[in-house]
């Protein structure tokens, strides 16, 4: 009988507690990674964003959305809307259930092998059990956790954006749908107004006191306003639809209301001197090609200590036999790399980190000039539709005023007074698209300020999701 030894025991007992304690800090997140997107929607939108992964809350959602549109739709509420219903964003939240996977997976020890042989030799049987580890990639482990740690968080990054794009979106597709409405029912009171002076040129032209010329000339402004009907018709179903795809509506949600008209414009312009300043230090696709670039430099890092020793294994042989004495012992194996020095694999590293590395510039400049871009667009379409609110409208309603005058002194005829109303309602429609185009600039600031989303982005750290060693 063989007593076992007390101290190795011990010793292995030590090495399996401590493996255990690197395998046991690699658990999934109660809220898998989403708080950071609750709080970016919650700080920069003050919104809310649920992550519906049951049934009961999909239908929690369901109800809430019935109740928001319930009522006429606010701009507010219908950004609400669609960061609840869209099913898009739902399928860009489980990037992060994808890439916190990946996490997980990363910080998992690798599996131990196990190898068992029977040889016979006359009466004697040999037994031969043996346990395997990759201790290469046992090594590389806390280096491969902290790149997809990394990746994992610019993941976050980019889903936040994704949020803060569909609500900017929401937002351009709510003010393009109320003023298409709202044009649509401008155009119409010059169409009826086109009708009129038609049928009293037809009837006047009939009497013999009114000349071809004219009649025709009538013709022509009821065709055009009939034309024009048609188009407004269009692009109102046209915004329409855009806004039911973004909230993510269907069957008898797309009969919401919409308000008749858009919100008034503000008194004064947003005045940001040092917007690019702003949008360098606030602007999340730049913090996320940061994050893709130096997770690479990780990977970089890894691919190049691993590029010799790729596979080292270290294993226990236990032999036992029925005539000889019990054999203990160890193995180590090595790959040698004699055919594959990685020379490859570390110059791929090499060059995708100096990808991400332009990439990383490029995003940065692409900034500096998108912010300055959109708060031009902001600053011209607020002075575009202020012009229209303090001149150009006052003085319509002057003229037509003084045309009323002169209409009831009988110093012009019906057919100057239509024509003038036509002029006024096209003005007006005129400023209804000027106010619609400051909306959809601010809506477009906004998103310049915090970044946009870059499909490209995580396809650049694809590989820091990779773990060298082991392969």
């Amino acid at each position: 009988m063989r007593v076992s030894n007390p101290r190795r025991g011990g010793r292995l007992a030590l090495i399996a507690v401590a493996l255990l304690g690197l395998g046991g800090c690699a658990g999934f997140s109660k809220d898998g990674g989403f708080s950071s997107v609750e709080r970016t929607a919650g700080e920069r939108l003050d919104k809310e964003v649920v992550w519906a992964r049951s049934d009961s809350e999909r239908e929690q959602l369901k109800q809430r959305v019935g109740e928001l549109l319930a009522k006429p739709l606010s701009v507010d509420d219908a950004v609400q809307v669609a960061l609840f219903n869209n099913p898009g964003l739902q399928a860009s939240f489980h990037e992060l259930g994808i890439s916190e996977a990946d996490l997980v997976q990363a910080g998992r020890l690798p599996n131990p092998g196990f190898s068992f042989g029977r040889l016979t030799k006359g009466d004697e049987v040999e037994l031969e059990r043996g346990v395997h580890l990759n201790v290469a990639r046992l090594i590389a482990l806390p280096m491969t956790r902290r790149m997809e740690a990394r990746r994992f968080e610019q993941v976050q990054r980019e889903t936040s954006l994704r949020v803060l794009e569909l609500a900017a979106e929401t937002r351009k597709a709510y003010y393009q749908a109320v003023a298409a409405e709202e044009s649509l029912r401008y155009i119409g009171k010059v169409k009826e107004a086109a009708d009129a002076s038609a049928e009293l040129a037809r009837r006047m032209a009939e009497a013999g006191n009114f000349s071809t010329l004219q009649r025709a000339r009538e013709q022509s402004f009821y065709a055009d306003a009939s034309l024009n009907l048609v188009r407004a018709e269009q692009a109102r179903t046209a915004a329409r639809e855009r806004l039911i795809r973004l909230l993510g509506l269907w069957g008898e949600q797309t009969a919401f209301q919409l308000p008749e008209r858009l919100p008034d414009l503000p008194e004064n312009a947003d005045d940001l001197p040092d917007i690019e300043r702003t949008a360098m230090a606030s602007r999340l696709d730049i913090e996320a090609a940061k994050l893709g670039a130096e997770s690479l430099a990780k990977n970089l890092g890894l691919s190049r200590a691993t590029r010799f020793v790729n596979v080292l294994e270290l294993g226990a042989v236990h032999n036992s036999s029925n005539e000889e004495p019990t054999q203990r012992g160890y193995e180590i194996s090595v790959e040698l790399p004699l055919f594959d020095w990685s020379g490859a694999r570390v110059a791929k590293a090499e060059s995708l980190y100096r990808q991400a590395l332009e990439r990383t510039a490029e995003t940065a400049i692409n900034a500096r000039s998108e912010v300055r871009e959109a708060y031009f667009g902001y600053r011209s379409a607020y002075d575009i539709a202020r012009h229209y609110r303090d001149e150009i409208l006052p003085l319509r309603q002057r003229i037509a005023e003084e045309n009323v005058l002169r209409y009831n002194g009988m110093l012009i005829g019906v057919f100057e007074l239509l024509a003038d109303a036509r002029t006024q309602m096209a003005s007006v429609n005129g400023y209804i698209e000027a106010l619609r185009d400051f909306w959809i600039a601010r809506a477009d600031l906004d998103m310049a300020l915090v970044g946009k989303p870059s499909l490209s982005a995580s396809s650049g750290v694809e590989m820091a999701a990779e773990a060298p060693a082991g392969h």
